[in-house]
């Protein structure tokens, strides 16, 4: 879903007075990702993002940092209004961030504007920012970790163990509006050890405090090492458990709360204590908290390895991201407020013995499909599925991972991370990397902070049919078309074939409307349309061009939101205007304006995703929790939608704005004979809430009402789509992927949920149907070739040179083929009809006949598995299915009688089978006959790997000297002297 690309940009941090470099300790970004801070020991920096600048600066003085310790941490308040600095003597720093008015000209509209090329996101004037001390608090008892708030911040202290929130100042002056949740959550409140009942020691202390504004959890690292689950309990706050459906943008925009400019404060925080009146407060509300790492070990302390470090909230699928001390990471599902989670996770580890140290930072993209780790000695990244998407590791002195030398003496980031973010586009990641103390002397002038630019699949920004259809990826600039389908067959599979199309989009829009937020690529491929922060461009491979509004203030008017798809040479697209919502049909063949729009449709809620399936028909999900279906109708003239009808699914769907992906199954009779007006009485649908792949299958009650039975087929799915119709049995099969592999149900219009004894709560939270076909894959999949057989995907590669002082990075195309699985799915169930049937749609293809030998390789291991581990009577073998299957297709010969039709290698690679299943008889007859055929044929190389199979078969070295005697290989002379 993610991967790194090109190369990582470098950046030094200098004092603007003396101009010397300065070491960055710490960076945090503000809620927004438009600004960040970057902190040393006694300076304080706020940078912006793009273009990536210094805006303000401020450094202490020698009597603040004698009074007051040097930096530690630095966090950003919710309004992106103050700064946050914990000290290494136990203060906290409080610093106004004032945004001043200014006169200056736009950032891309001065006389030279014509002659500059801005980049993305650089077409706006940047904002004049101001740096002043507010004041400080003194925090007895040693401040560990602290947490700002809307209307407080939160710290942890050591000596007593505590939790404790003071207020912003002048927080009520500021808002003078009743609001209750501040009145009590801004004043001094003490939460001790022994109040909170539901840790398991009650003389921890917390040193991580993650939180997700979004849902209103947070997550608490303990010294004992486990991890909590927390969120508050009061009359005044809303149970974290109903989200609203912001959850659904992919960047939420926080409220600024006006602050007024408050005097220089001084003022001392007390230890907490036990008296009776401090806790008062206690009454009104509570932590409310569920143990999610460590609660299956009766052990006082976890092991010193499987201690958590940190932790990462994913709002949108529901889960959080723990890392441990020994450098794994653990994605935990949210558990049930107070219900201890039944089953440990496993932690996720690189596929490299090389050690990485503690996992001491983590980072979700906004979009909740990756998450980005900092080791102390590489770093990497996750997709939501549990697949590592990239990793480094540099090993100094060792050779594993990254070496040391000269390669990479830059990139020091490849050596740990000590903090990182995402970009609010999720291209790029911020790092700051950890100093190295026998770093070389370019290292070090280099700098600490990097950014890493990254390319992502178009599904994250919008789930649709046609971006799964297709390998399409986004970067910075740019998108990139996967034009592998329209090559030869063999020019698939190659992978150095160069079948990525790159496509610019207009400097232009993207100056102005950076980052790209959704990206919709048409079913034939050949037209892409793209939306940034606002409006949207579109473009046509056949002429090349692409079209945007000319009007810029049309273009501004409006912002995609909830996705577009392609109507043939019409873009249909959900989109806000002003607080009104709607889905507007633009048309290819005209310009960019608001008076060619065909047509609009009016919603009274956000538009949340929208899906084209069966040609013409157009289904809208809204936040209100309704589907409606329209059908697209060409007229003459014009286009329009017309409304067929809407449903809602309220009790079915709990938080509508996670819901990333839509679709529906009709049966066929009654889509070639049905009134479309009741499709959404007959229609299947399919929806991916979060990570749940869930099937809602119609039923009429006696009332004739319209009520679904719930299917609950896979968790945490990181995309899916369905195969409506065109090959055999793969009509209305649905595929999935999980972080692993492939799950494939074939005509999942025939699923029926299994009979069980579990409980109802059981069966909400679990997997109710297995898929008919698991595919294993060790790269990431982008796409399916259906009329190929094969899978799409990418690994990512790190490139060094010893000339060059920094490292590259690149993806590579990879494939895998689909078709043996499906049809030893059939014929282990004896189905010769269905994998003939099947087979037929490929027997065209260049390496159908590989296929057949791959599914004839994976039958005879598993049929010597199966035969071992189930007693004979049981045992129904799927080989007598097989060999009938192959009599229908002319390039069976190439798998069953290779040797006979010179195809050497084939058979070659059936010895190691053959041996395994104890197939091969004492006399070795058969590697005779091959090793004389080859000699026949002068492939040397391979008769030299069949003598080196015959000796490592027979340790007596007797079937070696046979097979040597008896091909005739050496003169006899040499045999009798040997």
């Amino acid at each position: 879903m993610y991967f790194p690309t090109a190369t990582a940009q470098s950046y030094i941090t200098r004092d603007p007075l003396s101009g010397q470099n300065e070491h960055t300790i710490d960076i945090a970004r503000n809620e927004s990702r438009s600004l960040f801070c970057v902190l040393t020991e006694d300076a304080i920096a706020v940078w912006k993002v793009r273009p990536a600048v210094l805006l303000a600066y401020i450094t202490r003085s020698k009597v603040s940092l004698e009074a007051h310790g040097t930096n530690r941490n630095v966090l950003w308040s919710p309004d992106s209004q103050r700064l946050v600095v914990i000290t290494n003597t136990s203060h906290i720093l409080l610093i106004n961030v004032n945004t001043m008015p200014t006169n200056n000209p736009p950032y891309g509209s001065s006389s030279t504007a014509s002659s500059v090329q801005f980049g993305p996101g650089e077409g706006h004037q940047l904002p004049s920012l101001s740096l002043r001390f507010e004041g400080v608090v003194q925090i007895d008892g040693n401040a560990l970790c602290i947490s700002p708030r809307e209307s407080h911040i939160m710290f942890s202290t050591q000596h007593p163990p505590a939790i404790q929130t003071i207020p912003w100042p002048h927080i009520e002056a500021a808002n003078p509006e009743p609001d209750s949740e501040r009145t009590w959550l801004g004043h001094d409140t003490t939460f001790m050890g022994q109040d909170l009942p539901w840790l398991i020691r009650t003389d921890v202390y917390v040193t991580s405090i993650s939180l997700s504004r979004l849902g209103g959890v947070e997550v608490w690292v303990t010294s004992d090492g486990r991890a909590y689950f927390v969120h508050m309990e009061a009359p005044f706050v809303s149970s974290p458990i109903t989200t609203s459906s912001e959850l659904a943008s992919e960047e939420h925009e926080i409220e600024v709360i006006s602050a007024r400019e408050a005097a220089s404060i001084d003022s001392v925080v007390k230890a907490p204590s036990d008296s009776v009146s401090e806790r008062v407060i206690l009454d009104k509300l509570r932590w409310i908290g569920t143990c999610i790492h460590g609660h299956d070990t009766e052990s006082p302390s976890l092991p010193e390895l499987d201690r958590a470090t940190c932790a990462a909230i994913n709002p949108q699928f529901s889960v959080a991201a723990i890392g441990t001390a020994s450098g794994g990471l653990i994605i935990v599902p949210f558990p049930i407020p107070g219900v201890l989670p039944k089953h440990a996770q496993a932690q996720l580890r690189i596929p490299s013995l090389a050690s990485t140290g503690a996992l001491i930072c983590a980072e979700w993209t906004s979009d909740g499909y990756a998450c980005a780790v900092g080791w102390e000695r590489g770093w990497g990244a996750w997709s939501i599925g549990g697949r590592c998407l990239c990793w480094a590791v540099g090993m100094e002195n060792v050779g594993a991972g990254i070496g040391m030398n000269e390669s990479g003496k830059q990139d020091a980031f490849m050596f740990g991370i000590r903090a990182l973010f995402w970009n609010p586009g999720n291209t790029e990641l911020w790092v700051l990397a950890v100093g190295r103390s026998n770093a070389p002397k370019e290292a070090v002038h280099s700098g600490t902070l990097f950014s890493i630019p990254f390319v992502k699949s178009a599904i994250a920004g919008q789930h649709s049919p046609d971006n799964t259809r297709y390998a399409f990826l986004q970067m910075d600039d740019r998108v990139l078309v996967y034009r592998g389908a329209d090559q030869p067959d063999m020019s698939v599979i190659n992978p150095e074939s160069d079948v990525w199309q790159h496509i610019c989009v207009p400097a232009t829009y993207m100056a102005y409307n950076w980052p790209i937020r959704s990206a919709s690529i048409a079913p034939d491929g050949r037209l892409i349309a793209v939306a940034g922060r606002r409006g949207l461009v579109h473009y046509s491979s056949t002429s090349g061009k692409w079209k945007q509004f000319a009007d810029l203030k049309q273009e501004q008017a409006f912002a995609v939101k909830g996705g577009m798809v392609w109507f043939h040479h019409v873009l249909v697209v959900a989109c806000a205007v002003g607080k009104s919502y709607q889905v507007r049909l633009f048309s290819r063949d005209l310009e960019l304006t608001s008076q060619n729009i065909l047509h609009r449709e009016i919603f009274v809620a956000p538009v949340v995703c929208l899906s084209l399936v069966d040609s013409n028909s157009l289904l809208v999900y809204t936040s209100d929790n309704t589907l409606f279906h329209f059908l697209i109708l060409p007229t003459r003239d014009s286009i329009s939608l017309h409304l067929c009808g809407s449903i809602s699914f309220d009790g079915i769907v709990t938080v509508p704005g996670i819901v990333r992906g839509l679709s529906w199954m009709i049966p066929n009779e009654h889509r070639e004979m049905g009134d479309p007006v009741n499709d959404l009485t007959i229609a299947t649908v399919l929806l991916l809430v979060g990570g749940r792949l869930v099937l809602l299958k119609p039923r009429k009650t006696g009332s004739e009402e319209v009520r679904y039975d719930m299917q609950i087929l896979a968790d945490r799915i990181e995309f899916c789509w369905i195969h409506l119709e065109g090959i055999g049995t793969l009509e209305n099969s649905l595929w999935g992927y999980d972080g692993r592999g492939i799950r494939l149900w074939l005509d999942a219009l025939t699923l029926e949920n299994p009979t069980n004894n579990n409980t109802e709560d059981d069966v909400q939270l679990s997997e109710s149907i297995q898929e008919s076909v698991n595919i294993p894959l060790s790269f990431y999949p982008l796409s399916v070739l259906m009329d190929k057989g094969i899978i799409i995907g990418v690994e990512h590669e790190i490139a060094t040179r010893g000339s060059l002082p920094f490292v590259m990075f690149r993806i590579v195309p990879t494939t895998h083929l689909f078709l043996h699985h499906v049809l030893q799915h059939h014929l282990t169930r004896g189905h010769v009809g269905d994998a003939v049937q099947f087979a037929t749609h490929y027997q065209h293809l260049v390496f159908f006949a590989h296929a057949q030998e791959v599914l004839l390789h994976n039958v005879l291991e598993s049929e010597w598995d199966r035969m071992n581990a189930q007693p004979s009577s049981e045992f129904a073998p799927a080989l007598p299915a097989v060999a009938e299957f192959l009599d229908y297709f002319d390039t069976s010969l190439e798998v069953v009688a290779c040797l006979s039709s010179n195809l050497l290698k084939i058979a070659a690679s059936y010895l190691i089978v053959l041996h395994t299943l104890n197939e091969l008889d004492q006399s070795h007859e058969d590697v005779i006959r091959l090793l004389q055929k080859a000699i026949e044929e002068k492939e040397w190389s391979l008769c030299r790997d069949v003598l080196r199979f015959l000796q490592s078969a027979d340790d007596t070295g007797l079937a070696l000297r046979r097979a040597v005697a008896m091909s005739g290989l050496l003169p006899q002379t040499l045999e009798r002297d040997s």
